[in-house]
């Protein structure tokens, strides 16, 4: 009888006729819950009153390893004889992903569901750290008795060597939140945010981990971007090149010099074109020079040397001859055009704090928030996963500029490596995978480290946030996941 049982779990699960709930409405949700009780609550702690409550009492189980068990007393007993005995602490982990709900019914009215998944069992031993003991698929049959959700039968089986659920819980990361934030908190990154374009459309946004007070992180949760913000600042500058109303090659110093380099020559050679490129002559930053003032290292337009000085007076000159900031440039040119909505250069009150990733260090602890007060033409930019891809979106589709124009900003102005060269704003990979290039800018200050992908020919893009020190462990992944082999060809470039 127990066998005819299995053959009718296995023939419900697989029979078109009883058709997967979607994961929206209230009976999946419900399942969910279910599972959560009979697992996190019961299995997890060894609460058995939580088991005494949701078995049924002529209870059926069915393990590929341990036989079967008949009845609500001898599943418990074993429970509490031997999972509560052993030598570890076991925790059952559901992979999300694979969760499934089937209705049954019985002349039009819900009698109760089948649930199947697949799941990890990890170990937790004093000292150790937590480690995945097996993995298997799981079949559950709920029944409706007198108003309450009953588990009626089960069945384990499917089991995986350790080894096997190592790569299973690989496979799972970034598909399945509990497991990835887990994989996160061992790593000791607090926050992790993704931005995929596939098929030249936004495919999805995602932030893993949680607030200082433990609350799960929203999707519109807001970085500092750190030098992200030079994209922002270069395309404000490109927008109004595209218009006619600046100049790639005209010297800026028509409009604007920096006072600590007037009576350098060199200041009247200086253009966009080299400042996009980073062949400003400029240091990163005035404060590396001893006497903390600008100068130049050598002549514009013969080397190449990363400036954020340079995005810094294109932005000075900017407000000077068009009389805004350059926070209102990027908010007529840019922003409101693309409907990044939370996306700010400098803390004002329209910052909802409250959503804000604050910075780590390495080992978990708090840096202060630094909190600008006036737009940076090179750093500090606040956004969101979503603003920011659809400003990688926007710049992938061509970014509403002129042919010529679009092409000088992924042309070849400087060559940095064999396979790498700056473009205007961005540096680009070369030869990634099947002639494929990618658009790559990256961002880090202390408590922060982000990186940007764009791949035109694919219609692909990637963002990745992160708020700590160590926000750099993560990247490998996130890559080789969503870019494949185009993502291995730009790890191979950006780490030889």
């Amino acid at each position: 009888m127990k066998m005819i049982h299995v053959a009718i779990l296995l023939l419900l699960v697989s029979t078109p006729l009883c058709a997967q709930v979607d994961r929206s409405p209230a009976l999946y949700k419900t399942l969910k819950t279910q599972d959560s009780l009979l697992f996190t609550i019961g299995f997890n702690t060894c609460n058995i009153q939580q088991f005494e409550e949701l078995v049924s009492d002529d209870f059926e189980f069915y393990h590929d390893q341990s036989g079967v068990t008949s009845g609500k007393a001898v599943f418990i007993a074993g429970i509490r004889d031997g999972l509560c005995k052993l030598p570890y602490k076991p925790r059952r982990q559901l992979i999300d992903s694979s969760l499934k709900v089937y209705p049954l019914n019985k002349d039009g009215v819900l009698y109760g569901a089948i649930q199947a998944g697949e799941h990890l069992f990890y170990a937790i031993e004093k000292d150790k750290p937590e480690y995945v003991t097996s993995a298997a698929t799981f079949t559950h049959v709920w029944l409706i008795e007198d108003g309450k959700w009953k588990l009626s039968r089960g069945l384990s089986y499917n089991h995986h060597k350790p080894a096997d659920a190592e790569a299973l819980r690989e496979s799972m990361l970034f598909k399945d939140r509990p497991e990835t934030e887990k994989w996160l908190a061992e790593k000791n990154i607090p926050a992790l945010g993704i931005g995929y374009i596939q098929d030249g459309k936004i495919q999805e946004i995602m932030v893993y981990g949680r607030d200082e007070q433990g609350k799960p992180l929203p999707a519109n949760t807001i970085f500092n971007v750190a030098s992200l913000t030079k994209p922002i600042t270069a395309m404000v500058a490109l927008k109004l090149i595209d218009a006619s109303q600046w100049s790639l090659d005209e010297p800026i110093g028509i409009y604007w010099t920096d006072p600590d380099i007037a009576n350098d020559p060199r200041s009247k050679q200086l253009t966009t074109r080299h400042i996009l490129s980073h062949q400003s002559g400029f240091p990163n930053w005035r404060r590396e020079n001893s006497d903390g003032k600008l100068s130049f290292k050598f002549e514009p337009g013969t080397a190449y040397q990363y400036s954020g000085e340079g995005f810094e007076y294109l932005r000075k000159a900017l407000e000077h001859k068009f009389g805004k900031k350059l926070d209102q440039l990027a908010e007529e040119l840019v922003f409101r055009p693309l409907g990044m909505k939370d996306t700010y250069f400098y803390w004002q009150k329209a910052v909802d704090e409250s959503r804000f990733a604050a910075w780590h260090k390495a080992d978990g602890t708090l840096y202060s928030t630094y909190k600008n007060t006036s737009a940076n033409g090179a750093d500090d930019l606040l956004t969101t996963v979503e603003d920011y891809s659809r400003f990688m979106l926007y710049v992938m589709n061509g970014a509403g500029l002129q042919k010529d124009l679009y092409g000088e900003m992924i042309a070849n102005q400087v060559r940095i490596a064999p396979r790498k060269y700056w473009g205007l704003s961005w540096w680009v990979d070369e030869n990634i995978s099947d002639g494929e290039y990618a658009l790559v800018h990256g961002g880090d200050d202390v408590g922060v480290h982000m990186m940007a992908f764009i791949l035109p020919k694919s219609g692909r893009g990637l963002l990745i946030l992160t708020n700590c020190d160590n926000g750099t462990d993560v990247y490998i992944p996130v890559i080789q996941h969503y870019l494949g082999s185009a993502g291995q060809g730009i790890i191979d470039v950006e780490t030889k």
